[in-house]
């Protein structure tokens, strides 16, 4: 007889096959395998009342078992555009029942060298369906001109392909849940494994903690690099951040030092100019 814990780790086995070395697990699903370990360690009870019936299995919460992407095409762009109309209908997401249900895929150049990642997309983006084209898009926008860059040269994407939903929403948004995360995780994944940009920018707190497993405040992430999938990344306060920060010198220094470490990462050029941006006026 099949046990439940047999299908996870069939599902484990063929991960691994697929090179696969970490599963995200959210809360919901380590409690489904702490209720497995806690089975299969209770010794079913006999004496005069007789065998006991078998403990009924339940299903695994559904982020237990992250759901396999595929990708069709030969070119990168038709790679991407098939999983762009599998985002659409994407079922783990609209089972959770707490996204909105326009899907913001990403934008940008399928062979960029630099790929920004946010959390998810908000009102704006939900109205536009291109991620980052509200007042943060706008703000990250100057901060790749002052790169030498524009939105068309490189990759911008989400963790969360919908807008995370409120009760009465307007204009109100809300960062995503780690469930919500976990759900459109495998689009991220898939997205990095097409593009292989030189280098990913993690764009604040939730963006590094969906793509690097870290926790903690961005203070404490940036300045140093990271590694996802064998490419570094480099993590950053959110454009939203730095409108929330007004006009703090400080953050804005922060934020260009995180993008001057990538530039010389990738060998682009940096003029005296630019090393001077947001520093304190003698």
């Amino acid at each position: 007889m099949s046990r439940p814990a047999d299908a996870v780790i069939e599902f484990l086995e063929s991960e691994k096959a697929r090179g696969v070395s970490h599963v995200f697990l959210d809360e919901g699903a380590r409690e489904g395998l702490r209720q497995l370990i806690r089975r299969s360690q209770t010794k079913p009870a006999t004496g005069d009342q007789g065998p006991q019936p078998a403990l009924k299995s339940s299903p695994l919460p559904a982020a237990a078992v992250p759901t396999k992407v595929s990708t069709e095409g030969t070119s990168k762009a038709a790679r991407l555009d098939s999983l762009r109309r599998q985002a659409e209908s994407w079922a783990p997401a609209k089972a959770l029942g707490t996204l909105r249900e326009t899907m913001v895929f990403a934008t940008g150049n399928p062979d960029a060298r630099i790929m920004l990642v946010g959390e998810a997309p908000g009102y704006e983006e939900e109205k536009k369906r291109e991620p980052f084209v509200g007042p943060a898009g706008q703000k990250l926008d100057d901060i790749l001109k002052a790169m030498g860059l524009s939105r068309e040269e490189v990759y911008i994407s989400n963790l969360v392909k919908f807008r995370p939903a409120t009760p009465r929403q307007t204009t109100n948004n809300r960062k995503p849940s780690p469930e919500e995360i976990a759900a459109c995780l495998p689009f991220i994944r898939a997205e990095i494994g097409i593009v292989r940009p030189a280098c990913i920018v993690a764009l604040g707190g939730t963006a590094a903690e969906g793509l690097l497993g870290l926790t903690g405040q961005v203070v404490a992430m940036r300045d140093s690099w990271h590694e996802f999938d064998g490419i570094p990344v480099r993590v950053s306060y959110h454009p939203s951040y730095l409108l929330q920060s007004g006009a703090n010198l400080s953050i804005k220094r922060q934020v260009w030092e995180d993008l001057l470490a990538v530039m010389e990462r990738l060998g682009m050029p940096v003029s005296e100019k630019q090393r001077g941006f947001f520093l304190p006026k003698a």
